[in-house]
């Protein structure tokens, strides 16, 4: 009888559907203590996560663990290897939250180039119409640096070309003619995408290769004036370099979804950058997204213990062939 522990709450119709599973227990941890992970990882045999730390010290006290459900797309707080040499899969909810994150992505370009948080005080300040008003641009025709294509990034070319952008991408993981052949722009190089972009926007994953990679020579090779968007993974980009392009202007605003330290701490050199649109990692989190991510882990883990999962949501795949 599998018991699924929640680490922190799930949408009610994920929760719903968990539950009327049969043989299936379910029990929600809030306050994710050691002490309480450990009471609860007694029995635990499977689980859904969001930020808890997923390393060797949780799996020591994790006998029974046998799935390992991440309620979105990133896995930085999953040590991956460790699970595997356990040999315990990792999935995510792959297509869940692409639609979310691509919008809000266009969000944060619209609300720059529009200079929305200015004529919003404007307006409360009775300042009306050309009364201290910014500068403003349209996307249409501007040229938009998508830097990943996987199922979030082409969604955000989509949605820019619909605004009539110019949409070059760059990702060394998918051919030319795949990106050619969804109607888009290839740069083969990222130093050839950055020096023609009007707004670079990342959705590519953090890990031991691209760690950092938003760093002085990144920014450097961008077009001077150029708009910075990041709603993939806060570790993609060096911060203290980033506030220094925005400071000096060389690149001209940023929209951020995501930070190196999460929550945000009150040293980030990004917080005194007044050119700068904050959110505090909240892309993913519509209504209609924390639905289609629960609803994909729950899927995930009965799946599983059914022995059907979706190859495709996994992560460690190596864990599935040693398994059989």
């Amino acid at each position: 009888m599998p018991h699924v522990v929640l680490l922190r709450s799930l949408h009610p119709d994920a929760e719903a559907a968990l539950k009327a599973e049969p043989g299936f227990t379910v029990e929600t941890v809030h306050d994710t203590s050691r002490e309480n992970l450990v009471k609860a990882m007694e029995r635990g045999e499977a689980i859904i996560v969001r930020a808890t730390p997923i390393n060797a010290d949780f799996l020591s006290f994790s006998p029974k663990l046998a799935i390992v459900a991440r309620h979105g797309v990133g896995y930085d707080q999953v040590d991956v290897p460790e699970l595997t040499k356990r040999g315990i899969p990792l999935t995510v909810t792959a297509d869940a939250n692409a639609l979310s994150v691509a919008e809000h992505a266009m969000m944060l370009m619209l609300t720059i180039a529009r200079q929305v948080q200015t004529y919003d005080a404007n307006t409360r300040a009775f300042k009306w119409s050309s009364v201290e008003a910014p500068t403003t641009w349209d996307l249409a025709g501007m040229t938009l640096l998508v830097v990943g294509f996987g199922r979030i990034g082409g969604r955000v070319a989509r949605l820019a070309a619909a605004f009539g952008m110019d949409v070059v991408v760059h990702d060394p993981y998918v051919a030319m003619n795949t990106v050619k052949g969804a109607g888009f722009r290839y740069a083969k190089t990222l130093q050839e995408g950055l020096a023609q972009a009007d707004w670079v926007t990342m959705h590519c994953p953090s890990n031991a290769e691209n760690r950092g990679m938003v760093n002085a020579e990144f920014l450097a090779a961008m077009k001077p004036g150029a708009r910075f968007v990041n709603t993939a993974r806060g570790t993609l980009v060096q911060e203290q370099a980033l506030a220094g392009a925005l400071r000096s202007g060389h690149v001209a605003a940023a929209g951020l979804d995501v930070f190196w330290d999460e929550p945000v701490v009150k040293d980030n050199p990004l917080l005194g950058v007044p050119n700068v649109v904050m959110t505090p990692h909240t892309a993913a989190a519509t209504v209609q997204g924390m639905r289609r991510m629960g609803l994909s882990c729950v899927d995930s883990i009965i799946r599983h213990f059914k022995g059907e999962i979706d190859v495709d949501m996994v992560i460690n795949k190596e864990v599935l062939r040693s398994n059989r």
